[in-house]
Order: C-alpha cells, then sequence, then structure tokens
C-alpha cells in the first residue's frame, strides 16, 4: 500500500462507485465492520476534497461509523473475485458473519489507525465532517421515495467527510 497525493488521482468515481463498487469500513484493525456500497459521492466542498457515504441506521457498519471519526472507502476492482466479496459483504450482516473469513478480505491499518484491505486497489481515507439524515418531507421528487419504506429500510444517514490519504496497491 502506497501512499499518494489526491492531486494524482485520475478515477471516474462515477464508474468506481456506480459500477465498481466500494467497502465503507470504519473501525480499527481489532474491532471494525466492513459493508459494500454503490451510492457516494467525491467533490470539494469547504475548499477540503470530500467524500459523501450514505448509509441506513440499521446497518452495522453504521454502529461504527459513528463511534469513529475515521472512515475509509475501498475500492477492489471489477474482477469476478472481487465482485464476490461486495456482493457477500453488501448482503450479509457483520452481527452475523465474520466478513473477513468469509470472504478472505485481509485488512491493513493505515496511517490513521483505521482500516483497508490488502486487495483494495485505491483506498481514500476520510474523517467525518457532517452528518444529517435524509427527511421524507426534504424530498424535492416525492419519486425518490420509493428507495424507502418495508423491505427497502430506513431512510440513509449522510456522511460528508474529508479525504484526509489516498493509497494505491503497489
Amino acid at each position: 500500500m502506497k501512499k499518494i497525493s489526491i492531486e494524482t488521482l485520475n478515477d471516474n468515481f462515477i464508474e468506481a462507485i456506480g459500477k465498481e463498487w466500494m467497502l465503507i469500513s470504519a473501525g480499527n484493525k481489532d474491532c471494525f465492520n466492513v459493508m459494500t456500497a454503490s451510492w457516494g459521492c467525491i467533490g470539494w466542498l469547504w475548499n477540503k476534497p470530500v467524500a459523501v457515504i450514505f448509509v441506513r441506521p440499521e446497518r452495522y457498519t453504521h454502529e461504527f461509523i459513528e463511534n469513529n471519526d475515521i472512515v475509509t472507502l475501498s475500492f477492489l476492482g471489477k474482477e469476478a473475485n472481487m465482485r464476490s466479496i461486495y456482493n457477500f459483504c453488501g448482503s450479509k450482516s457483520g452481527r452475523d458473519y465474520d466478513k473477513v473469513e468469509a470472504t478472505r478480505l485481509v485488512p491493513v491499518e493505515t496511517e490513521c489507525g483505521s482500516v483497508t484491505f490488502a486487495q483494495a486497489r485505491l483506498t481514500l481515507e476520510c474523517e467525518k465532517l457532517y452528518k444529517d439524515n435524509f427527511k421524507p418531507e426534504c424530498f424535492v421528487s416525492q419519486e425518490i421515495n420509493k428507495w424507502y419504506g418495508g423491505s427497502n429500510g430506513g431512510y440513509h444517514d449522510a456522511y460528508i467527510m474529508e479525504i484526509k490519504n489516498v493509497y494505491v496497491n503497489q
């Protein structure tokens, strides 16, 4: 894992997040959880490079995000073996499964003491700056509500985070 300057990063994050997906992790090497996400944003806000993630409160990883200042976003690639890791981490709860054991992910401690994985081609290490939750009355388009309620789950919490470190797999 090699640390690089964010200025050298030239990934297409619409493609990376929406089609490759990412693992969201929070906690430390001794106690963390990981989940898959295919919704998120990378950009510039408050004169900082930021990442925005959306996590439903009922997700086990939500507890870890709430209790830690640092969150990592790990991109594994599009290969079939990585897709199976994404699928497992997105469909199984860390309450019920040891995701590291089941997927053979290899945890690696980051500079800020958080967790990424040896398999990650790219990791963004982020510090939480702001959190809010989606509110049904705030949706301008009511069509968005199809994503919520019933078996879809609760409204997402949105986290805006400063990207502090960027790592690539050597």
